[in-house]
């Protein structure tokens, strides 16, 4: 299967050569307390995982606030996604959204989504929703997301939730609702961490559904140093908030710039702007990556055209260059 993703930083000698706006990661790097959960990880190389993944599940677990048996640890937010594809019934997925949920659940019926407040569902149905969503940075407020579980619940259906960016926007959280209602929800350290080598994710749900859905995984899919930061999460909410709090000083100054450049900047909750600057930006980006910078064009999503573009929030100085940069290509 080919992942269409941001990211590709392996276009040259060395990834440190590009400035990358395609990936949504924490421009900020890996906090301490995770680099030095990897070194301890490192240390356990020489071992094998332990095949119950035991620490893993407890951090895991504590960071949801869910029980042990609830969460499933999976090899990044991709994993967690490709296990809940195998829940079987008929798949909806709300669009534009992750292209590789239409990968995973083929065949698949695609809705807009604002089509979902309406959508009679039926028996059976497995409702997928990104939440805040990619590409648009969108937000269901929990109640809103609730009011769809509540009517997928009563047409005997499932609903899954995507929250890899919901360390952005907690308050949205549908999470400890999982333990106990026809819920899935997905998640990734991934982006808030800025770990996406190490492949750190989890899928959330009813014990049943997680004993199902672990049921002849391979074994050591889960390598030490992921082990390792699973289980160091617990008790560094002050570090999250911390990045959410920048995150959102840095989001609201580089909408601004982007606007001021004519683009049209939708409203996000995540840690990325997808923008529409009204002309085809197919060349623009290749200038742009020509110049070492990468951006994520989003003309392949549905209901978006090749003027959209989905932009990472970076820090102060890296928004302003790219700001800079799109306004030379202006001119």
């Amino acid at each position: 299967m080919t992942v269409v993703h941001g990211g590709d930083v392996w276009q040259g000698a060395s990834p440190d050569e590009y400035l990358d706006f395609s990936a949504n990661l924490n421009p900020e790097g890996p906090p301490d307390w995770v680099l030095n959960a990897m070194s301890t990880g490192l240390q356990r190389a020489r071992y094998y995982p332990d095949l119950r993944g035991r620490g893993a599940r407890a951090g895991m677990a504590a960071h949801l606030g869910l029980p042990e048996d609830c969460v499933l640890v999976t090899s990044g937010g991709i994993e967690a996604a490709a296990l809940a594809s195998f829940v079987p019934g008929r798949r909806i997925i709300a669009q534009p959204t992750f292209q590789e949920y239409g990968r995973l659940c083929d065949p698949h019926v695609d809705i807009a989504r604002d089509e979902l407040r309406d959508y009679a569902f039926e028996r059976g149905d497995i409702v997928w929703i990104c939440n805040p969503n990619n590409p648009t940075g969108e937000a269901l407020d929990r109640e809103s997301v609730i009011g769809l579980l509540e009517r997928v619940e009563a047409a005997g259906g499932l609903l899954v939730v995507d929250e890899a960016f919901i360390e952005y926007c907690p308050e949205h959280s549908v999470a400890d609702l999982a333990a106990s209602r026809d819920l899935v929800v997905l998640g990734s350290l991934t982006k808030v961490l800025a770990i996406p080598g190490i492949r750190l994710g989890y899928l959330a749900a009813r014990p049943e559904l997680i004993a199902w859905l672990s049921d002849g995984l391979l074994p050591w899919r889960i390598n030490c140093v992921a082990e390792a930061v699973a289980e160091a999460l617990p008790g560094h909410e002050a570090d999250f908030e911390q990045t959410r709090a920048l995150n959102t000083r840095r989001r609201a100054a580089f909408a601004k710039g982007l606007s001021v450049l004519g683009a049209k900047v939708f409203p996000s909750h995540a840690n990325f702007l997808l923008c529409d600057f009204g002309r085809d930006m197919r060349p623009a980006v290749e200038r742009l990556r020509r110049d070492k910078i990468l951006v994520r064009p989003c003309g392949m999503f549905p209901g978006l055209t090749h003027g959209h573009v989905r932009l990472c929030v970076r820090t102060e100085a890296e928004n302003r260059r790219l700001i800079e940069a799109l306004g030379r290509l202006e001119r």
